[in-house]
């Protein structure tokens, strides 16, 4: 299994959780904004992880830590909003 899976599916879950805010969320004031973070940083991510030289750095044990935290923050602001 390729290690850089596991950034993939983040992201795509960042993705799809930006999405579906924005679905459900339809004619609150703000939303677009609220759920364009989530969207954008899912499609950022998930391009960098395509990325040779910027693969390798995803794979350092502290990069993946500050990502790991990142992540929980994210979806928990995908839960908030």
């Amino acid at each position: 299994m390729n290690p850089l899976n596991n950034y993939r599916f983040a992201a795509y879950a960042l993705l799809a959780t930006g999405l579906i805010n924005l679905m459900y969320q339809t004619g609150s004031e703000g939303n677009l904004s609220k759920s364009s973070v989530l969207i954008f940083i899912g499609a950022v991510i998930l391009g960098l992880t395509f990325i040779p030289k910027i693969s390798n750095i995803l794979l350092k044990r502290v990069t993946k830590l500050i990502s790991l935290a990142a992540f929980v923050i994210l979806i928990a602001y995908s839960f908030i909003i």
